[in-house]
Parts: C-alpha cells; sequence; structure tokens
C-alpha cells in the first residue's frame, strides 16, 4: 500500500549560490558521506529530502541529519533514516522507499514514494 508520495525540484545553480551564501548549510543539511559530492549530486539529494518529508506529510520537528541518501549494492539511490524522520515514518507505517532521483539542464528532480501498511491495520 502507498502510504505517500513526494516530489521535489531544485534549480542547481540556486542551489550552488545557497551553499557559497550560507556557511554551514552543508553541514547542516547533508551527513558526511553526502558532503564531498558535487553539487548536481547534492541538490538531488536535497530534493530527495524534501521529497521524503512530503511523503510522510511534512511534519514538523524532522531533522536533516536524520534522512540521507545512500547507494544500494547496485549503486541505485536509496533512502535511509533514522531518529526523527524513521519515527515519523513508523508511525505512518512506512516499511519500504522507492526513490528516484533525475537531473536534466541545471535542474534536479527527487520522487520518493512510502510503502507500507497503515497503522492498525494488521500488514
Amino acid at each position: 500500500m502507498i502510504i505517500g508520495i513526494g516530489v521535489d525540484v531544485v534549480d542547481v545553480a540556486r542551489f550552488e549560490r545557497q551553499l557559497e551564501r550560507t556557511p554551514g548549510l552543508r553541514d547542516r543539511l547533508f551527513v558526511a558521506a553526502e558532503r564531498a559530492l558535487n553539487t548536481r549530486s547534492l541538490a538531488a539529494r536535497f530534493a530527495a529530502k524534501e521529497a521524503v518529508a512530503k511523503a510522510l506529510g511534512a511534519p514538523a520537528g524532522m531533522n536533516w541529519q536524520d534522512c540521507w541518501i545512500g547507494l544500494d549494492e547496485n549503486g541505485s539511490p536509496m533512502v535511509e533514516v533514522k531518529d526523527t524522520v524513521a519515527a515519523v515514518a513508523k508511525a505512518r507505517g512506512v516499511k519500504r522507499w522507492h526513490l528516484s532521483l533525475s537531473h536534466d539542464g541545471g535542474v534536479a528532480t527527487a520522487m520518493v514514494v512510502a510503502e507500507g501498511a497503515l497503522p492498525g491495520s494488521g500488514s
């Protein structure tokens, strides 16, 4: 069962300017394993984090450090969560994440599907 869907689009050049203008933003938004990536990849990962939040209903109190985008054994991107984000996902019944990232012409896009069972449904 689909619990939620989230989509986000990031203008890569604008995102890069924000990172340059705001010291510490890279550290606030990304875990250590993500920080060394190029700007296009960071923009896509930021879009993915935003899409995760949207798939969860954009609740307050989630920490950016509690969601990151890793790679599976095939090199495909995957959503990883802990603490605040994991707690919201568990409360909403999320068991599995589906993620697609794309870059084209200065735009990074992410789509996330949160799959699981509604709490109390027995599944």
